[in-house]
């Protein structure tokens, strides 16, 4: 594949990390900008990447960034957050990091005359989801749909790892919490690894077959939400007691956790994902195998 710029947004989080270091590998320049450069200092190593402290929420920022690219540049968007104030269909700032953040980069891409665009959306993305999470998803994958750009969508169930916030986070409780109340415990979930899921972004840019076409990313195992809490107890070292909540007081247990200081544990939209499995649809063909020719690591890869 011969050298692209790339514009990489939202590239400083846990899987543009990951991106950034493949197309670094393989000889791209890559532009990251970050309201905090500080976040992506493990990536300052990298050749041929040029970190910018930018607002990405301006649009004459991005229009600036796409001009600095130039029209034969590829645009990636990672930006995602998972929890907000209540709100219909919801809060201001799933609003403001999902849909309004689309549109201005669709408008600053189209405006300098770029095409390929590569979006991250989440499995269970719809407009008509059962939280505001899957709400605002859904409908920035229907902006990314009705634009004139050459896109890709990808949409991965979580996405585990060794620096993820999910199985950490779980391992974390347990050190210090020998029961767990657990709601949503029953539910159903197919992680992937965040390496793979780095590689189809990557591969996908020199695909033109996976223009126009929206693929959901999963692992080869389906697990229940009790069970990746159990795995994340044994990979930190101390499992604690996992008690199942009933809908009720996992709903008085997640607006418990909204109002506590400190980063989100659990929220009400949360629970409200937890209404569906996160799985890949009954009988269907994996993606990262059928299209991207990637074998799907479980969980235990991170067993060492």
């Amino acid at each position: 594949m011969s050298e692209l710029k790339i514009l990489l947004i939202g590239g400083s989080g846990f899987i543009g990390q990951q991106i950034a270091t493949r197309l670094s590998a393989l000889g791209h320049s890559i532009l990251l900008p970050t309201r905090r450069p500080n976040d992506a200092k493990d990536l300052w190593v990298l050749p041929k990447l040029q970190i910018v402290q930018a607002n990405i929420h301006d649009p004459s920022v991005l229009n600036n960034l796409c001009q600095r690219i130039g029209s034969n540049g590829v645009v990636i968007n990672l930006v995602g957050v998972l929890h907000d104030k209540m709100g219909q269909p919801y809060g201001p700032g799933f609003r403001k990091n999902h849909v309004e953040l689309t549109q201005k980069i669709i408008a600053a891409m189209t405006l300098n005359g770029l095409k390929r665009y590569i979006h991250m959306s989440a499995l269970g993305a719809s407009s008509t989801g059962s939280s505001m999470y899957q709400r605002s998803k859904g409908d920035a994958e229907k902006i990314v749909k009705q634009s004139s750009l050459d896109w890709t969508i990808f949409r991965p169930s979580v996405v585990f790892g060794e620096k993820d916030k999910f199985i950490n986070l779980f391992a974390s409780l347990q050190k210090f919490a020998p029961v767990l109340p657990l709601g949503g415990a029953s539910v159903r979930f197919q992680p992937v690894y965040v390496s793979d899921v780095a590689q189809a972004f990557v591969k996908s840019i020199s695909m033109p077959e996976t223009i126009g076409r929206v693929y959901d990313l999963a692992g080869p195992r389906i697990y229940q939400l009790a069970e990746l809490v159990k795995f994340a107890g044994s990979l930190g070292g101390k499992q604690s007691l996992i008690i199942p909540l009933p809908n009720s007081l996992a709903y008085l247990q997640a607006l418990a956790l909204e109002m506590m200081p400190g980063p989100t544990l659990m929220s009400r939209d949360n629970l409200s994902s937890m209404k569906e499995d996160n799985i890949l649809p009954p009988g269907s063909a994996n993606c990262l195998e059928t299209v991207f020719s990637i074998s799907p690591k479980s969980l235990e890869v991170l067993v060492r």
